[in-house]
């Protein structure tokens, strides 16, 4: 019990730095919007197909909708890799 107290020491800081993931370089903050566009985007579709299945109707073709999905895609990424490194930062300060 008491012998390994140096080795526990240690642990908690090791599992401490992998909790907050991977670190925020420019390609994991790029590749990280990318997906959250692509969940907005894709979500979007989801939605607006949900919609018509109940009954719905909407004033414009298929492909206005891919479109639409594409801008709102690109809006999300965009928002996403702005705000990212902020959030971090507020997590960041609440564990010390």
């Amino acid at each position: 019990m008491g012998g390994g107290s140096a080795g526990e020491g240690e642990k908690p800081a090791a599992s401490a730095r992998n909790a907050s993931g991977a670190p925020a370089t420019r390609s994991n903050r790029l590749r990280s919007a990318a997906l959250w566009g692509a969940i907005g985007g894709f979500a979007f579709l989801v939605l607006t197909q949900g919609y018509l299945l109940v009954g719905g109707s909407i004033p414009f073709a298929y492909p206005w909708l891919f479109g639409m999905a594409a801008v709102l895609a690109a809006v999300v990424a965009t928002i996403a890799y702005h705000t990212e490194h902020r959030i971090g930062r507020k997590r960041s300060k609440r564990r010390t």
